[in-house]
């Protein structure tokens, strides 16, 4: 039987640390004199007395959370946060309509970066940094920070980990799971402060710095500026290149290197592999662009490599308008939405890792089809991949093409051009921002339908928490009683 209270619990800590979190912008809105003070201040009581009243559920005797509990709380976690987090959109009536604040929630939490707001700049500082902050709880996973403090409250949260850690694999940096989940949040407040120094240092202003530096660890790409990162100095650009890089390592890499053991982090074949697309395809692009346009090999290479990066990690700052250079350069950059970063990171797509399994494991299938009797096992980082991680990942590539071509036919059926409908499912799917078509690099998708902004919105779920998590949740065999 699946233990209702304890996700109820649960719910009840993720609304209070959403109202406390809310509340962090009310110091910004009343130093900036803006108009969104009521809002939060109402925002964060409706959380928090959302939590106090679930609160008032006892929990039972047994407060583990097994695998049932840990797919729930994970999607209903998120549902809540969205549902919630939408509360100062719509009392400040920034954006107004549940279709299009929900969107703008979902696309927040789930670090994908896509905007129904048209005029940034013209928006209140605090409905901004909310704006942000959402991205930066969801960049890592709120969760695992509730995983972080389950042993004061002695709830067990190992298989909630499990179903929220981005990527095929979660390693662990210390045996007990809440010390890892505290270890990487140290790690991802750790760099955020560091790139919200550099950035000031190098010429933003604090309240730009801190927005900035919250949706560039996070993977996010939600700006302050219309103009995005386009509207910053090439130092700048360069900064948040290197720290978008950063953000699509694998934490555990990061830890590793942190702590000097560099052996480690060159013994990832992701990360080498990682390392090597980017510098590989941002060679490309500069040539190419360098044809394309009339930029000096300076601007050519930054425009080129700080577009890469921001697709491959799936941030979706934009610093030039990538579908005007030309043709082959734009279907070019949109291949990169379906790559993703590292798993582990806070990245979205497919990530690096799944490509490598299913490269390597066809490459191996042709030395399989002339010795079919031999043993050829593939391995990754020097170990032996097991069946079921390779069967899981066919199935994952396969779901993800699957839902990227009928989510297609949907949009397509509800009006959308074919550029536009392919573009949009598949900056949703994974997490990244800007596409092609109608909603490329300095378009925007509040002109979209509600049906359409909520179609996309279930998109941008089932990516974030890579498609199973949901998807498990409508098969009979998971409600069927054990």
């Amino acid at each position: 039987m699946i233990n209702y209270r304890i996700i109820v619990r649960v719910l009840s800590i993720l609304l209070i640390i959403i109202g406390l979190l809310m509340w962090t912008g009310i110091p910004i809105s009343w130093y900036f004199d803006s108009s969104d003070l009521d809002a939060l201040v109402w925002s964060g009581l409706i959380c928090l007395g959302a939590g106090a009243f679930l609160r008032l559920f006892k929990l039972d005797k047994d407060r583990s959370v097994r695998k049932r509990e840990g797919y729930l709380i994970v999607a209903l976690g998120w549902l809540t946060m969205v549902i919630f987090g939408m509360l100062p959109y719509i009392i400040s009536d920034v954006i107004p309509g549940i279709p299009s604040a929900l969107f703008e929630t979902v696309s927040g939490m789930t670090t994908t970066g896509a905007s129904v707001i048209t005029d940034i700049e013209a928006q209140p500082p605090g409905i901004l940094y909310w704006r942000s902050l959402t991205q930066w709880i969801g960049g890592m996973g709120i969760i695992v920070l509730t995983v972080a403090i389950f042993p004061l409250l002695g709830i067990g949260g190992v298989e909630l980990f499990v179903a929220e850690a981005p990527g095929p694999t979660s390693d662990k940096l210390h045996p007990r799971i809440s010390e890892t989940a505290k270890r990487l949040w140290l790690i991802y407040v750790g760099l955020t402060f560091v790139l919200t120094v550099v950035l000031y240092l190098e010429g933003m202003t604090p309240y730009e710095a801190i927005n900035h530096a919250f949706t560039t660890m996070a993977t996010g790409g939600f700006s302050t500026r219309n103009a995005s990162m386009a509207a910053f100095s090439p130092t700048i650009q360069y900064t948040v290149c290197f720290f978008m890089f950063l953000a699509g390592v694998n934490y555990t890499i990061i830890y590793f290197g942190l702590k000097g053991k560099l052996k480690r982090v060159w013994a990832s074949e992701e990360f080498k592999a990682y390392l090597l697309l980017v510098g590989l395809f941002t060679v490309i692009a500069t040539i190419a662009v360098q044809v394309a346009t009339a930029h000096g090999w300076e601007q050519s290479f930054r425009d080129s490599l700080f577009q890469i990066i921001s697709l491959i990690t799936t941030t979706g700052f934009v610093s030039a308008d990538y579908t005007s250079w030309s043709g082959g350069l734009t279907f070019f950059f949109f291949i990169l939405l379906f790559v993703g970063a590292c798993a582990g990171s806070t990245s979205g797509g497919i990530k690096i890792i799944r490509h490598l399994v299913f490269f390597k494991n066809s490459i191996l299938e042709f030395k399989r089809i002339i010795h079919p009797r031999a043993m050829v096992p593939l391995r990754l980082n020097g170990e032996r991949v097991r069946g079921h991680i390779i069967t899981h990942i066919i199935i994952f590539l396969l779901l993800y093409l699957s839902l990227f071509v009928i989510g297609s036919m949907v949009l397509s059926i509800m009006g959308l051009d074919f550029m536009t409908a392919i573009g949009a499912v598949a900056t949703s799917l994974g997490n990244v921002g800007p596409a092609i078509g109608k909603v490329g690099p300095v378009d925007n998708f509040a002109w979209l339908s509600n049906e359409v902004k909520l179609f996309l919105s279930f998109l941008m779920l089932l990516g974030r928490l890579e498609l199973f998590t949901i998807l498990v949740l409508f098969t009979p065999y998971f409600w069927k009683a054990n």
